[in-house]
């Protein structure tokens, strides 16, 4: 079963490095989780984020926005354990670049388009931020630490947010 898309519903961008893949802890306190051989790499994911994703897709339309592109859709629907197959995904067309997030947003612009949205990313720069201020849509940005990843902290930050916007949705 594929996740509907859902035009009335605000987005919601998901990247995967540093909110659901976990790195930079310290191995003393390692999160929870288990590993994961993912395209020849380790990736620490975290048991939480198939729930907490399940909790925001009741008021977001859930949307891959990672440098995994669509191979997001190959991978964490059967690890995070989601009733779907599979969720839209943002390509990039090669301008992936690690440890920065503005090489999204000319996709996350073009897939938004009027419609409210929010972000949820590891790796939020200037370029990112000017995006959100600049649109006429309501738009909130919400940045993860990379060792912790998706909390309940930020799916009750997002699900206030899609909250005030009722008036707003058609």
């Amino acid at each position: 079963m594929d996740a509907p898309r859902n035009t009335c519903r605000p987005i919601l961008f998901v990247d995967v490095d540093g909110v659901i893949s976990l790195f930079g802890f310290d191995l003393e306190s390692q999160p929870e989780g288990r590993l994961h051989w993912i395209n020849g790499v380790l990736h620490h994911i975290s048991p939480l984020a198939g729930k907490l994703l399940l909790r925001l897709g009741g008021q977001f339309e859930l949307v891959w926005a990672t440098g995994w592109e669509e191979r997001a859709n190959e991978h964490l629907p059967f690890i995070l354990k989601l009733p779907f197959r599979e969720l839209p995904s943002l390509a990039f067309d090669g301008r992936a670049v690690f440890g920065s997030a503005h090489w999204k947003v000319d996709a996350i612009n073009e897939y938004a388009g009027e419609r409210p949205a929010a972000w949820i990313d590891d790796n939020i720069d200037e370029t990112c931020l000017e995006w959100a201020e600049g649109r006429d849509a309501a738009t909130l940005i919400v940045q993860t630490l990379i060792a912790e990843g998706l909390t309940d902290e930020h799916v009750s930050e997002l699900l206030r947010w899609a909250d005030e916007l009722e008036g707003w949705i058609r």
